[in-house]
């Protein structure tokens, strides 16, 4: 099983005519320069189908609901369309104010048919561009998702047939596996029972000590990535992530060990906002390179694709602020040759709106994370069981979000005031 770039991107099935081929790629500190023209046209296009809406859709009221820890969002039109999504709830305990004194207020009144309009709109309204990050973009993307559900069950489409084609009505998943500070021979045991629920034909784990952070126990990593490799055979897709845990230097050393193990992708070698030093990495290894997880910017994703410092583009859906603008990137990368692997964050139903969204483009890469799903929200979905089935999740297809929450569960959340 020969490691390389080529061989991954085959594998993703996203090799196209279109693709752009550069003959040189800069560094905010090189002399040559990339033609970002392609990539402009991209951002500029729109992703929301509004040709699907020939009336406007007045947003009427628009709340953030809690019951403990969840938080729903709920947006009603004018003409009494409904919309719920469920927040990302590890961030939202923190961000809720955020929701309801900087986002909220501002979109009573405008036609949610204009939301890329909007995007731009709020994102300058008491000058919201100031918390630009997560702090921002998640309870965005929480609003987005809601009134993605709104509009979904008004022209009777999934969220994905609203922001793209669906290409890919089941998923396959690897399962994702957290663990760090213990024992090689215990996260393989983990991994190992993690696999019997999923089925998964693909897994990723972790290296190093996170943002530079040292590795506990000394010497994890070099102990593991063998140790994975040759308890789960040279059939299994690996992937690994450091979440940021090197210097250039020690994650080439690292990637050079990946490399010899025949790890199929090695995500955030060094820290996420380290551009240049990524594409160091990247040049340096011919193990495909993953990111963007934690990226906030649009901008950024342009130099990073562009400069093609990244084989894999990762936006996180809540982290980014939703799907139009996670779409964009997706398309990006296609011009580029490269597949795209969403990462998911928190609690709540980031599943669903992941998979709704991987539904939609046209470069997945060949698996997609999976973390289990979230059984504590009560909810029924008549054309998908929201499970792992052989490796295989089958998206929904209703409309909206293709779910219904259940209506008890939602009387038990109470309104969040500003």
């Amino acid at each position: 099983m020969e490691l390389n770039r080529r061989n991954f991107l085959k594998s993703a099935s996203i090799a196209t005519a279109g693709a752009v081929t550069l003959n040189s790629c800069s560094t905010p500190n090189s002399k040559q320069s990339v033609d970002f023209s392609k990539l402009d046209e991209i951002i500029a296009k729109p992703v929301l189908k509004r040709e699907l809406f020939p009336d406007p859709v007045i947003i009427e009221t628009l709340e953030l609901l809690r019951f403990e820890n969840n938080f729903l969002c709920r947006v009603r039109s004018t003409d009494g369309a409904v919309g719920i999504s469920v927040g990302n709830n590890d961030q939202l305990k923190s961000l809720y104010p955020i929701f309801t004194n900087r986002l909220q207020p501002f979109f009573p009144g405008k036609d949610a048919r204009d939301w890329e309009k909007l995007l731009d709109e709020v994102y300058v309204y008491q000058s919201n561009y100031k918390l630009q990050n997560l702090a921002l973009w998640v309870p965005l993307a929480t609003i987005e998702f809601a009134i993605l559900d709104m509009l979904g069950r008004l022209a009777g489409k999934s969220i994905g047939e609203l922001v793209g084609e669906i290409h890919n009505p089941k998923i396959a998943v690897y399962q994702a596996n957290g663990d760090r500070g213990i024992q090689p021979a215990k996260t393989i045991e983990n991994l190992q029972k993690q696999l019997e629920e999923s089925k998964a034909k693909a897994i990723k784990f972790k290296l190093g000590g996170r943002m530079n952070a040292p590795d506990t126990p000394n010497g994890r990593t070099e102990q593991l990535i063998p140790l994975v490799r040759n308890t789960f055979g040279d059939e299994m897709t690996i992937y690994a992530d450091s979440n940021g845990s090197y210097t250039v230097d020690e994650a080439i050393r690292i990637g050079k060990i990946l490399e010899e193990y025949k790890i199929d992708f090695y995500e955030e070698p060094v820290p996420f906002d380290w551009y240049d030093e990524t594409k160091q990495v990247k040049d340096a290894l011919k193990i495909p390179i993953a990111g963007g997880e934690q990226e906030p910017s649009m901008r950024n994703f342009r130099w990073l694709i562009g400069n093609r410092a990244l084989d894999i583009v990762q936006p996180d859906i809540f982290y980014f602020g939703g799907m139009v603008r996670s779409m964009k990137v997706a398309r990006m990368a296609e011009v580029y040759g490269m597949p795209c692997t969403p990462h998911i964050s928190g609690s709540g139903l980031g599943y669903l709106y992941m998979m709704h969204f991987v539904a939609a483009i046209p470069n997945p890469g060949p698996f997609h994370e999976f973390k289990g799903f979230n059984r504590e929200i009560p909810l029924e979905c008549k054309t998908s069981d929201l499970d792992s089935n052989a490796g295989v999740v089958t998206v929904p297809s209703g409309p909206g979000s293709g779910i219904e929450i259940d209506s008890g569960f939602i009387a038990k959340h109470t309104l969040v005031k500003g």
